[in-house]
């Protein structure tokens, strides 16, 4: 491991005590950890809606004005990968398990068991349903990732700085953020990304459980889920082996082609005339109220606040503690991109994915549960999918392709976290060895285990408002620092709203 930094040695003895830490004390890391996110999401709610806000209105910005014509690279630069296979890279890294996990369980939370305002049952709840889980995993969601994979990308392939989270504090910090100042941002980095990663393999490995459960007499237990994560480590490992553009690139591909066969047999065995209606009604009311539920904090009511802390600032903060992660990641797949052009393909192509996936499972969820044939709401979070899957026509189909995408996309989310968190500390390395990769494959499945075992789903969703809040800060200045450093440039070639000059078209070109 001769190319390892600091950063490794560091980030990698803080998870062992914790992981050490969490084994011989799991109440107390629960409790911890559970007092915390209590004090966070009560006393600084108003900061992430905010901060969340302000990122989705910086892309925009960037997106309609002549800076999105700059290149994440030298002027001539193509890109790196096709269209097709950049777009299931960011999306597979991006969203992945979580929206198999969440995609009919969410909406049906919403309608039947604690809607965000309306009464439960009532066709007011259907639609605030699909409306909040559209406003959950579009715009603000992917917001967050791309900026921060946009100031990786640009600082990486337009200056030449290291691909490293605090490389692109150069213009804020100058030589300090080679030091020991930005050692520590890389260790806080590194931390987000594996609690980050470590949730969603834990919400994985929960609904692989509930899925065989579904199919055959395995219980839903602990001990299934740590043989399932000991599995997948081990699949995910053969793929970080041979590489990005093999391993990844291929597993990606294979999870846009079995989710897109997924969302096809759902959307036709399913209530097909009713979620084409709910998706076009509730993506006008989504841009209708995004500034409403955008800014929605509800600070007389404590129910609803209780809601939002549960739901939005879970998500919000959930997002911020991958995006360490998905950013590096989406960087290094988006060389030779023109800013408005990877903004567009990160912010509105997967937002757009995101919203019919909710629509097609999202109603059919709804529309099971009103039919009476099974109560929903009586199964854990885990099985929420397949006990829909259970009221359709070829309901063991539909299950086992169901276990196969979750599975396809956890090794590819695992597969990517080892990859970047490879990068991250091996001073901005684009091909870490596979020693490093190894360690974090371990490691972060052995998180996994523990906060699966202190806490369960609960003790998952605490952990990562925990993790998220000091990683936060650090994104203000990493959009601070880019709007910096995209200004000097805007400057140097003369990117403003006027007829072009050579400057500008070689810029563009």
């Amino acid at each position: 491991m001769k190319k390892v930094s600091t950063v490794f040695w560091v980030s990698v003895a803080l998870l062992i005590s914790a992981v050490i830490a969490g084994a011989a004390f799991p109440e107390g890391l629960e409790k911890a950890a559970g007092n915390v996110e209590n004090f966070i999401t009560s006393s600084f709610g108003w900061y992430y809606l905010i901060l969340v806000s302000i990122i989705v209105i910086f892309c925009i910005f960037l997106i309609i004005s002549p800076i999105g014509m700059i290149r994440l690279g030298k002027p001539d630069e193509k890109p790196e990968f096709s269209t097709v296979s950049w777009f299931a890279m960011l999306f597979s890294a991006g969203m992945g398990i979580g929206l198999v996990f969440w995609g009919a369980a969410e909406p049906l939370s919403h309608f039947a068991v604690d809607p965000p305002l309306a009464e439960a049952g009532t066709n007011s709840a259907v639609k605030e349903s699909m409306r909040y889980s559209f406003f959950h995993w579009g715009l603000h969601a992917w917001g967050i990732y791309a900026l921060v994979a946009l100031s990786l990308a640009y600082f990486k392939f337009r200056k030449g700085e290291p691909g490293l989270i605090s490389a692109t504090l150069t213009p804020l910090l100058g030589k300090f953020s080679k030091g020991k100042i930005g050692a520590l941002i890389d260790i806080l980095a590194v931390l987000a990304t594996v609690i980050g990663v470590a949730t969603t393999l834990g919400f994985g490995a929960a609904q692989i459980n509930g899925g065989l459960s579904y199919l055959t007499d395995i219980p839903i237990n602990f001990t299934v889920q740590v043989i399932i994560i000991v599995i997948v480590t081990v699949l995910f490992m053969i793929s970080a082996w041979s590489g990005l553009g093999k391993g990844i690139k291929y597993l990606s591909n294979a999870n846009i082609a079995l989710a897109v066969l997924l969302l096809l047999l759902v959307f036709v065995a399913g209530p097909t005339v009713l979620i084409l209606n709910l998706f076009t009604d509730t993506l006008g009311t989504y841009l209708q109220n995004i500034v409403q539920m955008s800014f929605r904090i509800a600070p007389l009511q404590a129910g609803d606040r209780e809601w939002i802390n549960g739901w939005t600032i879970f998500y919000w903060a959930w997002w911020i503690s991958w995006s360490p992660f998905v950013g590096i990641f989406i960087a290094r797949v988006s060389r030779g991109r023109t800013i408005r052009e990877f903004l567009i393909g990160v912010l509105l192509a997967p937002a757009l994915v995101s919203f019919i996936w909710f629509a097609v499972f999202g109603t059919s969820a709804i529309d099971v549960q009103q039919g009476g044939g099974i109560d929903l709401t009586k199964l854990a979070t885990e099985q929420v999918l397949f006990g829909v899957f259970s009221e359709f026509p070829m309901s063991n189909i539909l299950s086992i392709v169901g276990v196969l995408l979750i599975g396809t996309f956890f090794i590819t989310s695992a597969d990517s976290a080892t990859f970047v968190l490879g990068m991250q500390t091996t001073h901005g390395s684009l091909n870490p060895p596979n020693s490093v990769k190894l360690t974090w494959g371990i490691l972060q499945s052995a998180v996994a285990v523990i906060l699966l075992y202190s806490g369960g789903l609960q003790g998952l969703q605490n952990a990562l408002v925990v993790a998220a809040f000091p990683f936060s800060i650090i994104m203000i200045l990493m959009g601070v620092s880019l709007y910096k450093s995209l200004m000097a440039d805007q400057k140097e070639l003369g990117l403003y709203i006027k007829p072009k000059t050579k400057k500008k078209e070689q810029a563009a070109s």
